[in-house]
């Protein structure tokens, strides 16, 4: 409990305590959605809006919020009307991202610390300001969900079908995006922009594998994702370690161990007879 006593923990614990649950209920829909790799394309489309603000003598945070948004604009439509599927329209938005990322890395002069702060993160260096930031993302979140629950259920077993019956499951997929741009944003300085789709996709992964039920799953995937947050900045304080990369590594050990004594791989041994095909 000694590390309650230092006003830098208490930020920290605070950041991991919003940052967990908005990172983990935004992976959820990731993961149920199947677009995992959308979290690998914003992050590093807020993470190139962020070195490109820091190149212009901005704040870094707007750039990443400017840029977080026009990803998620951009492969919005791209799947929507494109002839291909959702990951290749993010795979051609990360590309693009981590280009323009590197390119001007290399084009600001002088030390490239607050760059490189942005690429890993530092959850022990976050304020006042970085918390009301996340709380401001994390509350929406939680509304989002907890309001349009039934709406969300329908539209994750099925778009089409949600679509047919008068829901708007294009607004929904867009409104997922610009979720996940938000988020991804507000996480940069405490996460890092190559490290936050590890904190979406992973709590979300290992609930995933824990439950049948929806709700439980979120109510899993945030409770994973701020033991991981939490887990982590302990190990980072008692170790000196650093904070945003010891929390991914936690998470992806969270992952594995309810991948290990998941139920539904029981279930799949027990009731799937050799000759059946399990992808029929």
């Amino acid at each position: 409990m000694e590390i309650l006593r230092y006003e830098f923990m208490q930020h920290a614990l605070l950041a991991g305590l919003l940052g967990g649950i908005a990172c983990s209920l935004v992976g959820v829909l990731v993961v149920s959605m199947q677009l995992s790799f959308i979290g690998v394309s914003i992050s590093h489309a807020a993470f190139a809006g962020a070195v490109i603000a820091v190149f212009c003598g901005l704040n870094p945070m707007l750039g990443a919020f400017v840029f977080s948004l026009l990803a998620a604009a951009i492969i919005g439509p791209l799947a929507d009307k494109g002839e291909f599927k959702p990951d290749t329209s993010l795979g051609i938005v990360f590309s693009l991202m981590i280009g323009l990322s590197f390119l001007f890395m290399g084009m600001i002069p002088g030390p490239k610390t607050q760059a490189l702060n942005l690429m890993w993160g530092s959850i022990l260096a976050v304020n006042n300001q970085d918390l009301m930031i996340l709380f401001i993302t994390a509350v929406p979140v939680l509304l989002t969900i907890t309001l349009l629950y039934k709406e969300i259920q329908a539209i994750i077993f099925n778009r089409e079908i949600a679509l047919s019956v008068g829901l708007p499951a294009a607004w929904f997929f867009y409104g997922l995006m610009f979720l996940t741009g938000l988020t991804v944003a507000a996480s940069l300085r405490p996460i890092g922009g190559l490290l936050i789709f590890s904190l979406i996709l992973n709590p979300a992964a290992a609930a995933y594998q824990l439950t049948y039920s929806l709700k439980w799953l979120f109510g899993l995937a945030a409770f994973l994702g701020v033991l991981s947050c939490w887990a982590g900045l302990a190990c980072a304080y008692f170790f000196n370690l650093p904070g945003g990369a010891t929390i991914v590594v936690l998470s992806t050990v969270i992952f594995f161990a309810a991948n290990a004594f998941s139920p539904k791989r029981k279930v799949c041994k027990i009731s799937t007879p050799k000759e059946v095909n399990i992808n029929a």
